[in-house]
């Protein structure tokens, strides 16, 4: 392979969601692996407003999160509540979960991956915006167990 057939190939994969590649040809190996690749990424207006918080808040929320679980991300990809734009979400703020229950999805590489409760407990946060991007092991619920 030439290093004009590198390039080539390179400027190919820029644009879309792969992140590895591998091929082989005549005996020669090449690997292409992009890390973390989002793309135009925007903040909500929201992202940029700061809130005020009692300290009040701040110890009732200190004491609760000691017993709560929290469901993080198993793979990188973009986090969304529904199964499509139009459906209602898997779960909500106090929507009460069984062990296996689907809370979302997440998309890698045009890959729909479903995550899965693994207790049965009640949905006391969520901590990602529909749509939005996540990281291996992001918190992406906060559930208290029951049982």
């Amino acid at each position: 392979m030439e290093l004009e057939d590198l390039k080539e190939l390179m400027g190919l994969l820029k644009d879309t969601d792969v992140t590895e590649l591998q091929i082989e040809k005549d005996g020669v190996k090449v690997k292409i692996k992009r890390e973390k690749f989002f793309g135009h990424l925007e903040l909500p207006p929201n992202m940029h407003e700061k809130r005020e918080i009692k300290k009040e808040e701040v110890v009732v929320e200190t004491e609760a999160e000691g017993r709560l679980l929290t469901v993080t991300s198993p793979i990188v990809g973009t986090f969304y509540r529904s199964p499509s734009p139009d459906a209602e979400p898997f779960v909500d703020v106090g929507t009460r979960i069984k062990k296996g229950q689907v809370l979302c999805i997440i998309e890698a590489m045009k890959l729909m991956n479903e995550i899965e409760s693994e207790v049965d407990g009640v949905i006391v946060r969520m901590l990602v915006d529909n749509g939005h991007p996540v990281e291996y092991g992001e918190p992406l619920f906060l559930v208290e167990p029951i049982g």
